[in-house]
């Protein structure tokens, strides 16, 4: 789960992280408001989740409460498209007016969950301000790593010594360690699969502060962390992958145009495998889980068909808890319910009750392409030319 930055900003300040002053803003009088309260001149940022925004226009430098209005308004109620947003946008529904920094360096820090080092990895890094993962692409010797002991946690040396290796003078250092300290407290106490201040900045009179931040929070421990769960905005989210949570399905949205629906994270990741040794590209990630029944089982493939750039649906089930005849019921079912909205479908169903979900499917009239092997699957899906 993804969280603004104001409120990542709010969660830091609260550990003790230096933040530029600011506030938040859903109006323009707010904002003419907010920017006058830091003396006219300010930047008016918007909320939204996703990079790239000041190449989009979603941040702005005014010289005076006059023009933070106009910048205000020209944003909320507005869609935000970058790079990381596709062609339909995300909706502005605020802004973060804060004080203009006078910046003398900009630096990385950050936290993510690295499976190759089985846990926790604190990054740093000289190159702020940029994206990361082209930093790592282009000059990875730029990179600063420090794996994490689960059992130790993060160490104060390990603050300093990344402190060092970012050339930082005198005091800065154990300033800077402190920051990372504090960051990997917010990071490990919040249950995050994402912490990074990007960029870190020192100011030209000798500070450190955040001046962006951001925090993604391991959906699957957000049964302990309600507050954090009470700051998920799902208007900044895919409506499709909010609809599946309802079902609790495990869905993703994708660019391709096949649909899958496959019970099993493994399966469904060598099904988008097949998919792309077929010539194309899966629309989805569907793992609809061993326990599903007849009716999530329809409400996965009605969540398909909701999504315009699906050609087909591909299928593949290993029948376990979830039998195969349960699910060939519950794809009938959507059919049955939403008849204008069905596409072709492929379908592979080996397991419990194989052969009595095929005759289901068979029986349908449905149009059901039936395969035995993923190889079948493949040529299938090339044969639709989809």
């Amino acid at each position: 789960m993804k969280i603004h930055e104001y409120q990542a900003k709010r969660i830091l300040a609260e550990r003790g992280v230096p933040v530029p002053r600011g506030s938040l803003a859903t109006t323009p009088d707010e904002a003419e408001q907010a920017a006058r309260d830091l003396g006219g001149r300010a930047v008016i940022k918007a909320q939204v989740h996703a990079g790239g925004r000041g190449r989009a226009g979603g941040v702005k430098l005014v010289d005076t409460s006059e023009e933070a209005r106009a910048a205000a308004d020209a944003m909320l109620g507005s869609r935000l498209v970058t790079p990381q947003t596709g062609a339909g946008g995300v909706p502005v529904r605020s802004v973060l007016v804060e004080e203009i920094i006078e910046v003398e360096r900009e630096l990385y820090v950050g936290m993510v969950i690295d499976g190759a080092a089985l846990g926790a990895v604190v990054m740093a890094s000289d190159a702020g301000g940029m994206d990361i993962e082209e930093v790592a692409e282009q000059t990875p010797e730029r990179i600063l790593r420090a794996p994490v002991d689960p059992m130790l946690g993060f160490l104060p040396y390990q603050g300093r010594t990344l402190a060092y290796q970012l050339n930082l003078a005198g005091g800065l250092v154990r300033q800077a360690g402190t920051i990372i300290e504090r960051l990997y407290a917010v990071f490990d106490e919040n249950d995050c699969s994402l912490a990074e201040i990007n960029p870190l900045v020192v100011t030209r009179d000798g500070r450190l502060l955040a001046v962006d931040a951001k925090l993604d929070v391991d959906d699957d421990a957000l049964f302990r962390r309600a507050g954090i769960a009470e700051l998920r905005d799902e208007e900044q989210e895919d409506p499709l992958e909010v609809a599946a949570r309802q079902y609790d399905i495990n869905y993703v949205k994708l660019d391709g145009s096949i649909g899958c629906i496959v019970n099993g994270a493994g399966l469904a990741m060598a099904t988008m495998d097949v998919i792309a040794a077929a010539g194309t590209s899966p629309a989805n990630f569907l793992d609809i889980g061993g326990g599903a029944d007849e009716e999530k089982t329809a409400a996965s493939l009605s969540l398909v068909l909701k999504d315009p750039s699906v050609a087909i649906v591909f299928v593949n089930i290993f029948g376990g808890i979830l039998r195969c005849d349960v699910a060939a019921r519950g794809f009938v079912l959507t059919a049955e319910r939403e008849p204008d909205a069905m596409r072709p479908m492929v379908v592979r169903m080996l397991g419990a009750n194989a052969e009595e979900g095929r005759q289901i499917l068979v029986e349908s009239g449905l149009d059901v392409t039936l395969v035995d092997d993923l190889n079948q699957a493949a040529e299938a899906i090339k044969a639709t030319g989809a």
